[in-house]
């Protein structure tokens, strides 16, 4: 018996039409799309403090390249299909965030960044004597504990005075404020622990300078590309 041998037309036949491209896996990219979610507050949502309205959820899914190109390449849509959920709102406390997860429906893979808490200390809780920070951290334990996204990325909350005394905006006295910061970025990071990965977003602060701010205490756009410097590791790695 002769041996087969298949023509074109047979080809075609055989699969029905099917899209060449998809036998041989050219849709990979979007089967492997990955969403990226941010909740929290202006340290994530801080386009409208920049002309390009940029912020850094942007950035980690596609980098701008004519702004940043440092990170050319540095990025999700880099590594594959990639899409921005961005849920966070300037000016978010810890009891805004469920709001934010409202009607949240996941499908595929995910990552969830959350930065919060630095306007919980400007409400009060700078000058906390009590248990108002423990209160906040258990807010945001069961937040985070029931959020439907997973690996979930904390970061802790910045100073914008650089550690200088000389800095302090917020009318209490430097040591009471610095130990409340630091009670809450100790919550936070121990929260991370327990689900997921914690960012200090702190530490890579102090590294800067005022260029990074605006309005005092909002990341620029510097700022929301440093934002996105300290997250990266964490997102692209993941």
């Amino acid at each position: 018996m002769a041996a087969f041998r298949p023509t074109r037309r047979h080809f075609i036949q055989v699969f029905g039409g099917t899209s060449v491209l998809t036998l041989f896996g050219c849709n990979r990219r979007e089967q492997e799309m990955v969403t990226l979610y941010t909740f929290g507050d202006s340290i994530l949502d801080c386009g409208r403090y920049n002309e390009f309205g940029v912020h850094p959820g942007q950035l980690l899914v596609q980098n701008d390249d004519r702004l940043f190109p440092e990170f050319k390449g540095q990025d999700l849509t880099s590594r594959g299909s990639a899409q921005l959920q961005h849920r966070a709102r300037d000016g978010a406390t810890v009891d805004g965030l469920p709001s934010q997860a409202h009607q949240l429906r996941v499908e595929g893979k995910a990552i969830a960044l959350i930065t919060i808490g630095g306007n919980d200390l400007l409400r009060g809780l700078i000058q906390d004597t009590g248990a108002g920070i423990a209160t906040f951290a258990n807010t945001l334990d069961t937040f985070v504990q029931q959020l439907p996204i997973r690996p979930v990325v904390l970061g802790n909350v910045y100073d914008p005075t650089f550690g200088d005394d000389r800095r302090n905006f917020v009318g209490v006295e430097s040591a009471i404020a610095r130990k409340n910061l630091q009670r809450m970025n100790t919550a936070i990071q121990e929260i991370a622990n327990r689900y997921g990965q914690f960012v200090d977003l702190h530490a890579h602060f102090l590294k800067g300078d005022p260029s990074w701010f605006t309005a005092t205490i909002e990341p620029s756009l510097l700022g929301a590309s440093e934002v996105r410097r300290a997250f990266l590791p964490y997102v692209v790695g993941k």
